[in-house]
């Protein structure tokens, strides 16, 4: 089972359990409340998808301002969405769309990049590749 499929699970688990200790303490209004609280938390989750897209609609697809400093901050396990609030920009989707692992590239303006790998929606694998820098003339 990949990490996908058992986080999804818990969440199921964990809001069925919810319901459940709801009824068992208060009854129906302890439902009627545990309802409440994770139409809630599906809210908050909804909000910050939506801020976190809006700041990245306003800014180039696949650019950030340091290919570096992205580097530094990206470990494996972090959500795409979680990467985009990063760049706050979309990333340049170097896979063909809707196959696994999905390739994204961020570049700067050094023309550094940063490409990431995910497989169902979490950062597996990225690089970074630096341009070499042009040769000044040599002296005779």
């Amino acid at each position: 089972m990949n990490y996908l499929m058992v986080q999804t699970l818990a969440v199921r688990i964990g809001a069925v359990a919810l319901l459940v200790m709801g009824y068992h303490w208060y009854g129906w209004p302890g439902v009627a409340g545990a309802v409440g609280a994770l139409v809630m938390w599906m809210l908050l989750h909804f909000t910050r998808m939506l801020q976190v897209l809006r700041r990245a609609s306003h800014r180039p697809k696949g650019h950030v301002e340091s290919s570096v400093m992205l580097n530094a901050r990206l470990h494996p396990g972090v959500s795409l969405m979680q990467v985009v609030a990063l760049t706050r920009s979309l990333g340049e989707l170097r896979s063909p769309p809707g196959e696994q692992p999905e390739f994204f590239r961020w570049t700067d303006t050094g023309q550094s990049f940063v490409e990431c790998e995910f497989q169902g929606g979490k950062l597996a694998t990225w690089r970074l590749d630096r341009p070499v820098p042009a040769l000044a003339d040599a002296a005779p």
